[in-house]
């Protein structure tokens, strides 16, 4: 049983920072990639950073430059390093493993992130 633990979320005020972070427990294969997301309408999630098996790092146009996606060497903690926040950041954020495409395992609570002056 895989879950996940995301920690790190507050209050910010536009143009400050905050550092995620995501702990899994349980076995996750590495051949999968692991994710940041956040709500989108109803039950849909926005991938909004993405780390591939083989490093490769994807970010959501709307956070590409800000945002920050990193992993200890087992990839056990992610983290995302959120800098220049704004308004449209705020949100609930959850991290899954998977493809850019899909995700396979269930969502932890997430962890809210409010950028407000």
């Amino acid at each position: 049983q895989v879950q996940f633990v995301e920690s790190g979320g507050g209050l910010a005020q536009p143009g400050g920072s905050l550092r995620l972070s995501c702990t899994a427990s349980g076995e996750i294969s590495n051949t999968y990639g692991r994710g940041w997301y956040r709500r989108l309408t109803g039950h849909y999630r926005e991938l909004v950073a993405h780390i591939a098996p083989d490093g490769t790092i994807y970010y959501a146009e709307s956070v590409k430059g800000r945002f920050t996606l990193s992993t200890d060497g087992a990839k056990n903690t992610m983290y995302l390093q959120m800098n220049n926040l704004k308004p449209e950041d705020t949100n609930v954020y959850y991290c899954n493993a998977g493809s850019r495409t899909a995700y396979y395992f269930s969502w932890g609570q997430g962890t809210q992130v409010t950028v407000s002056s």
